[in-house]
Protein backbone atom coordinates (compact mmCIF):
# COMPACT_ATOMS: atom_id res chain seq x y z
CA UNK A 1 0.00 0.00 0.00
CA UNK A 2 1.17 3.67 -0.67
CA UNK A 3 2.28 5.62 1.62
CA UNK A 4 1.10 8.96 0.30
CA UNK A 5 -2.19 7.60 -0.30
CA UNK A 6 -3.25 5.81 2.82
CA UNK A 7 -1.92 9.15 4.49
CA UNK A 8 -4.69 10.86 2.46
CA UNK A 9 -7.40 8.44 2.93
CA UNK A 10 -6.64 9.11 6.70
CA UNK A 11 -7.29 13.12 5.88
CA UNK A 12 -10.43 12.14 4.03
CA UNK A 13 -12.15 10.18 6.85
CA UNK A 14 -10.99 12.08 9.59
CA UNK A 15 -12.35 15.30 8.01
CA UNK A 16 -16.17 14.34 7.43
CA UNK A 17 -16.13 11.68 10.23
CA UNK A 18 -17.02 14.53 13.25
CA UNK A 19 -20.02 15.62 11.00
CA UNK A 20 -21.12 11.76 10.61
CA UNK A 21 -20.56 11.44 14.34
CA UNK A 22 -22.73 14.29 15.27
CA UNK A 23 -25.47 12.70 12.35
CA UNK A 24 -25.52 9.24 13.84
CA UNK A 25 -26.60 10.16 17.15
CA UNK A 26 -29.83 11.74 15.83
CA UNK A 27 -32.65 9.57 17.23
CA UNK A 28 -31.32 6.56 18.61
CA UNK A 29 -28.71 8.69 20.91
CA UNK A 30 -24.90 7.96 20.93
CA UNK A 31 -24.80 4.90 22.78
CA UNK A 32 -26.38 2.74 20.39
CA UNK A 33 -24.91 4.91 17.46
CA UNK A 34 -21.41 4.38 18.54
CA UNK A 35 -22.11 0.71 20.03
CA UNK A 36 -23.75 -0.08 16.26
CA UNK A 37 -20.75 1.25 14.53
CA UNK A 38 -18.10 -0.72 16.71
CA UNK A 39 -20.25 -4.04 15.76
CA UNK A 40 -20.67 -3.49 11.87
CA UNK A 41 -16.75 -2.65 12.41
CA UNK A 42 -16.23 -5.71 14.05
CA UNK A 43 -17.76 -7.93 11.54
CA UNK A 44 -16.08 -6.04 8.61
CA UNK A 45 -12.83 -6.47 9.89
CA UNK A 46 -13.38 -10.39 11.33
CA UNK A 47 -14.63 -10.53 7.62
CA UNK A 48 -12.07 -9.17 5.49
CA UNK A 49 -8.86 -10.84 8.13
CA UNK A 50 -10.97 -14.12 6.38
CA UNK A 51 -11.14 -12.84 2.58
CA UNK A 52 -7.36 -11.74 2.74
CA UNK A 53 -5.93 -14.40 4.57
CA UNK A 54 -4.20 -11.75 7.05
CA UNK A 55 -2.62 -12.97 9.90
CA UNK A 56 -3.51 -12.70 13.33
CA UNK A 57 -0.81 -12.92 15.71
CA UNK A 58 -1.76 -13.36 19.10
CA UNK A 59 2.05 -13.53 21.06
CA UNK A 60 2.34 -11.40 23.80
CA UNK A 61 3.42 -8.07 22.10
CA UNK A 62 0.38 -8.53 19.65
CA UNK A 63 -1.82 -8.76 22.69
CA UNK A 64 -0.36 -5.50 24.49
CA UNK A 65 -0.57 -3.33 21.13
CA UNK A 66 -4.60 -5.09 20.75
CA UNK A 67 -5.09 -3.26 24.13
CA UNK A 68 -2.95 0.01 23.50
CA UNK A 69 -5.34 0.26 20.08
CA UNK A 70 -8.64 -0.66 22.42
CA UNK A 71 -7.99 2.13 24.39
CA UNK A 72 -8.31 4.48 21.33
CA UNK A 73 -11.11 2.73 20.00
CA UNK A 74 -13.29 2.77 23.29
CA UNK A 75 -12.00 5.02 25.62
CA UNK A 76 -11.42 7.81 22.49
CA UNK A 77 -14.46 7.12 20.92
CA UNK A 78 -16.75 6.89 23.79
CA UNK A 79 -15.23 10.33 25.08
CA UNK A 80 -15.24 12.29 21.57
CA UNK A 81 -19.29 10.73 21.28
CA UNK A 82 -20.45 11.99 24.74
CA UNK A 83 -18.68 15.12 24.08
CA UNK A 84 -20.15 15.33 20.57
CA UNK A 85 -23.76 16.33 21.64
CA UNK A 86 -22.55 19.73 23.23
CA UNK A 87 -20.33 21.10 20.58
CA UNK A 88 -20.18 21.50 16.64
CA UNK A 89 -18.42 19.01 14.71
CA UNK A 90 -15.79 21.75 13.38
CA UNK A 91 -14.78 21.93 16.86
CA UNK A 92 -14.27 18.44 17.79
CA UNK A 93 -11.74 18.43 14.84
CA UNK A 94 -9.99 21.94 16.24
CA UNK A 95 -9.55 20.34 19.65
CA UNK A 96 -7.95 17.52 18.39
CA UNK A 97 -5.68 20.02 16.48
CA UNK A 98 -4.15 19.52 19.51
CA UNK A 99 -3.05 15.63 19.32
CA UNK A 100 0.69 17.08 17.79
CA UNK A 101 1.44 19.01 21.49
CA UNK A 102 0.45 15.83 23.55
CA UNK A 103 2.03 13.70 20.83
CA UNK A 104 5.48 15.66 21.41
CA UNK A 105 5.68 15.31 25.07
CA UNK A 106 4.33 11.36 25.15
CA UNK A 107 7.04 10.92 22.22
CA UNK A 108 9.61 12.75 24.37
CA UNK A 109 9.17 11.10 27.46
CA UNK A 110 8.65 7.46 25.51
CA UNK A 111 10.07 7.20 22.85
CA UNK A 112 12.97 9.24 23.29
CA UNK A 113 12.40 11.49 20.27
CA UNK A 114 13.88 14.88 20.06
CA UNK A 115 13.07 16.92 23.18
CA UNK A 116 11.10 20.56 23.51
CA UNK A 117 13.08 23.27 21.45
CA UNK A 118 12.75 26.82 21.38
CA UNK A 119 9.83 26.30 18.30
CA UNK A 120 8.23 23.54 19.99
CA UNK A 121 7.84 24.85 23.09
CA UNK A 122 6.47 28.34 21.49
CA UNK A 123 4.17 26.47 19.45
CA UNK A 124 2.92 24.35 22.37
CA UNK A 125 2.12 27.06 24.02
CA UNK A 126 0.48 29.18 21.12
CA UNK A 127 -1.95 25.60 20.78
CA UNK A 128 -2.76 25.61 24.37
CA UNK A 129 -3.33 29.21 23.98
CA UNK A 130 -6.01 28.38 21.13
CA UNK A 131 -7.71 25.96 23.33
CA UNK A 132 -8.06 28.33 26.12
CA UNK A 133 -10.11 31.06 24.02
CA UNK A 134 -12.07 28.09 22.68
CA UNK A 135 -12.71 26.78 26.41
CA UNK A 136 -13.86 30.45 26.63
CA UNK A 137 -16.07 30.64 24.34
CA UNK A 138 -17.85 27.50 25.66
CA UNK A 139 -18.24 28.87 28.86
CA UNK A 140 -19.79 31.84 27.36
CA UNK A 141 -22.49 29.23 25.37
CA UNK A 142 -23.35 26.92 28.68
CA UNK A 143 -21.75 24.73 31.02
CA UNK A 144 -22.72 21.87 28.71
CA UNK A 145 -20.32 23.13 25.83
CA UNK A 146 -17.94 23.43 28.41
CA UNK A 147 -18.69 19.60 29.31
CA UNK A 148 -18.20 18.60 25.61
CA UNK A 149 -14.48 20.54 25.34
CA UNK A 150 -13.34 18.61 28.02
CA UNK A 151 -14.70 15.66 26.85
CA UNK A 152 -13.13 15.96 23.14
CA UNK A 153 -9.86 17.09 24.99
CA UNK A 154 -9.91 13.78 27.16
CA UNK A 155 -10.43 11.64 23.98
CA UNK A 156 -7.24 13.68 22.06
CA UNK A 157 -5.44 12.34 25.12
CA UNK A 158 -6.23 8.66 24.96
CA UNK A 159 -6.11 8.98 21.26
CA UNK A 160 -2.49 10.27 21.45
CA UNK A 161 -1.68 7.69 24.48
CA UNK A 162 -2.74 4.87 22.98
CA UNK A 163 -0.31 5.99 19.66
CA UNK A 164 2.53 6.26 21.36
CA UNK A 165 1.78 3.30 23.51
CA UNK A 166 1.74 1.41 19.92
CA UNK A 167 4.60 2.64 18.44
CA UNK A 168 6.81 2.06 21.93
CA UNK A 169 5.77 -1.91 21.93
CA UNK A 170 6.49 -2.25 17.81
CA UNK A 171 5.03 -5.42 17.47
CA UNK A 172 4.85 -6.55 14.24
CA UNK A 173 0.97 -6.75 13.43
CA UNK A 174 -0.35 -6.31 10.13
CA UNK A 175 -2.74 -3.07 10.22
CA UNK A 176 -5.86 -5.15 9.71
CA UNK A 177 -5.12 -7.39 12.37
CA UNK A 178 -3.81 -4.66 14.73
CA UNK A 179 -8.02 -2.80 13.92
CA UNK A 180 -9.51 -6.02 14.55
CA UNK A 181 -7.95 -6.94 17.98
CA UNK A 182 -8.63 -3.42 19.18
CA UNK A 183 -11.87 -3.61 17.76
CA UNK A 184 -12.76 -7.13 19.47
CA UNK A 185 -11.52 -6.11 22.97
CA UNK A 186 -13.56 -2.81 22.78
CA UNK A 187 -16.75 -4.09 21.33
CA UNK A 188 -17.80 -5.96 24.65
CA UNK A 189 -16.96 -2.99 26.33
CA UNK A 190 -19.51 -0.87 23.97
CA UNK A 191 -22.03 -3.88 24.09
CA UNK A 192 -21.89 -3.89 28.35
CA UNK A 193 -22.09 0.11 28.86
CA UNK A 194 -24.66 0.37 25.77
CA UNK A 195 -27.27 -2.33 28.01
CA UNK A 196 -26.22 -0.69 31.41
CA UNK A 197 -27.31 2.93 30.29
CA UNK A 198 -29.54 2.20 27.32
CA UNK A 199 -30.16 -1.30 26.67
CA UNK A 200 -33.51 -0.09 24.97
CA UNK A 201 -33.23 -0.38 20.73
CA UNK A 202 -34.87 2.67 18.54
CA UNK A 203 -38.00 1.51 17.02
CA UNK A 204 -37.50 4.01 14.07
CA UNK A 205 -34.16 5.01 12.80
CA UNK A 206 -33.72 8.36 10.81
CA UNK A 207 -32.33 7.45 7.41
CA UNK A 208 -29.25 9.95 7.46
CA UNK A 209 -28.80 8.42 11.12
CA UNK A 210 -28.68 4.85 9.62
CA UNK A 211 -26.18 6.09 6.35
CA UNK A 212 -24.16 8.35 8.91
CA UNK A 213 -23.26 4.53 11.28
CA UNK A 214 -23.34 2.86 8.23
CA UNK A 215 -20.54 5.02 6.60
CA UNK A 216 -18.55 5.30 10.38
CA UNK A 217 -18.67 1.70 10.65
CA UNK A 218 -17.04 0.65 7.47
CA UNK A 219 -14.90 3.87 6.99
CA UNK A 220 -14.75 5.48 10.10
CA UNK A 221 -13.87 2.06 12.08
CA UNK A 222 -12.45 -0.61 9.44
CA UNK A 223 -10.89 1.46 6.65
CA UNK A 224 -10.32 4.49 9.05
CA UNK A 225 -8.04 2.85 11.64
CA UNK A 226 -6.49 0.01 9.25
CA UNK A 227 -5.11 3.13 6.99
CA UNK A 228 -4.32 5.09 10.15
CA UNK A 229 -2.52 2.05 12.08
CA UNK A 230 -0.46 1.37 8.79
CA UNK A 231 0.79 5.10 8.72
CA UNK A 232 1.37 4.75 12.03
CA UNK A 233 4.09 1.68 11.73
CA UNK A 234 5.90 3.00 8.53
CA UNK A 235 6.37 7.10 10.24
CA UNK A 236 7.26 8.59 13.14
CA UNK A 237 4.19 9.93 15.47
CA UNK A 238 5.11 13.31 15.03
CA UNK A 239 4.81 13.58 11.66
CA UNK A 240 1.40 11.63 11.55
CA UNK A 241 -0.08 14.55 13.92
CA UNK A 242 0.34 16.49 10.94
CA UNK A 243 -2.84 15.05 9.65
CA UNK A 244 -4.79 17.60 12.37
CA UNK A 245 -2.73 20.84 10.47
CA UNK A 246 -5.30 19.77 7.62
CA UNK A 247 -8.36 18.99 9.06
CA UNK A 248 -9.65 20.61 11.98
CA UNK A 249 -10.26 23.57 8.80
CA UNK A 250 -12.01 21.31 6.24
CA UNK A 251 -14.15 19.82 8.76
CA UNK A 252 -15.34 23.58 9.80
CA UNK A 253 -15.68 24.44 6.59
CA UNK A 254 -18.27 21.08 5.77
CA UNK A 255 -20.07 21.54 8.76
CA UNK A 256 -20.87 25.47 8.26
CA UNK A 257 -21.62 24.50 4.80
CA UNK A 258 -23.59 21.03 4.88
CA UNK A 259 -25.02 21.58 8.51
CA UNK A 260 -25.00 25.04 8.83
CA UNK A 261 -22.92 24.93 12.18
CA UNK A 262 -22.31 28.60 13.62
CA UNK A 263 -18.72 29.72 13.64
CA UNK A 264 -18.03 32.54 15.84
CA UNK A 265 -15.41 34.79 15.74
CA UNK A 266 -13.86 33.29 19.14
CA UNK A 267 -13.73 29.10 17.39
CA UNK A 268 -12.26 31.03 14.68
CA UNK A 269 -9.11 32.68 16.63
CA UNK A 270 -8.59 29.57 19.19
CA UNK A 271 -8.31 27.19 15.67
CA UNK A 272 -6.11 30.13 13.86
CA UNK A 273 -3.87 30.20 17.13
CA UNK A 274 -4.39 25.94 17.53
CA UNK A 275 -3.33 25.54 13.62
CA UNK A 276 -0.48 28.61 14.01
CA UNK A 277 1.21 26.74 16.92
CA UNK A 278 1.10 23.39 14.95
CA UNK A 279 2.73 24.72 12.15
CA UNK A 280 5.42 26.39 14.48
CA UNK A 281 6.27 23.08 16.08
CA UNK A 282 6.41 20.92 13.18
CA UNK A 283 8.97 23.74 11.77
CA UNK A 284 11.65 22.48 12.97
CA UNK A 285 11.50 19.57 11.49
CA UNK A 286 10.90 20.76 8.26
CA UNK A 287 14.04 22.85 8.41
CA UNK A 288 15.99 20.36 10.08
CA UNK A 289 15.25 17.74 6.87
CA UNK A 290 15.86 21.01 4.37
CA UNK A 291 19.54 20.65 5.63
CA UNK A 292 19.86 17.00 5.52
CA UNK A 293 18.75 17.07 1.96
CA UNK A 294 21.13 20.06 1.27
CA UNK A 295 23.73 18.36 2.65
CA UNK A 296 23.45 15.11 0.60
CA UNK A 297 22.65 16.77 -2.28
CA UNK A 298 26.72 17.96 -3.35
CA UNK A 299 27.94 14.39 -1.82
CA UNK A 300 25.68 12.98 -3.96
CA UNK A 301 26.33 14.82 -6.98
CA UNK A 302 29.87 14.49 -6.14
CA UNK A 303 29.82 10.24 -6.32
CA UNK A 304 28.22 10.52 -9.72
CA UNK A 305 30.98 12.52 -10.93
CA UNK A 306 33.50 9.82 -9.61
CA UNK A 307 31.38 7.42 -11.28
CA UNK A 308 31.39 8.97 -14.40
CA UNK A 309 35.15 9.44 -14.33
CA UNK A 310 35.52 5.80 -13.24
CA UNK A 311 33.43 4.46 -16.85
CA UNK A 312 35.31 7.17 -18.94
Amino acid sequence: MSVPAAYLGVIIIWSTTPLALKWSSEGPGFLFAVTARMLIGTLLCLILLRLLRTRFPWDVQARRAYLAAALAIFGAMMSVYWGAQFIPSGLIAVIYGLSPVITGILAGLWLKERGFTRFKLTGMLTGLLGLAVIYRSGLQLGPSSAYGILAVLLSVTLQVTSAVMIKRIGATVPALALTTGGLMLALPLYLLTWWMFDGTLPHTLPARAAWSILYLGAFGSVMGFVLYYYVLTKLEAGRIALITLITPMTTLILGHSIDHERIGPEILVGALLILSGLALHQWENLVRRRAVAAKAAPTTDAHALIILREEK
